[in-house]
């Protein structure tokens, strides 16, 4: 997944599917980047609550997640 940050300006998040995640299949978690906060949430309930992490904890989380 790839996250391009959005300037957050208008107060609205561009949240991004997980590539495992399909229309017709499991759903898994939806990420939303910002210059200060990448933000995370379960992509079956977009409205519920979500995770706020800096940059930097979300890179140290990242190769814990994309080992198999």
């Amino acid at each position: 997944m790839t996250l391009k940050p959005s300037d957050g300006a208008d107060g609205k998040l561009e949240w991004i599917k997980s590539s495992y995640s399909s229309d017709d299949g499991p759903s898994c978690v939806e990420a939303a980047a910002t210059p200060r906060t990448i933000h995370i949430r379960d992509s079956k309930n977009p409205h519920g609550p979500h995770l706020a992490l800096t940059p930097a904890t979300w890179a140290t989380f990242l190769p814990y997640a994309s080992q198999s």
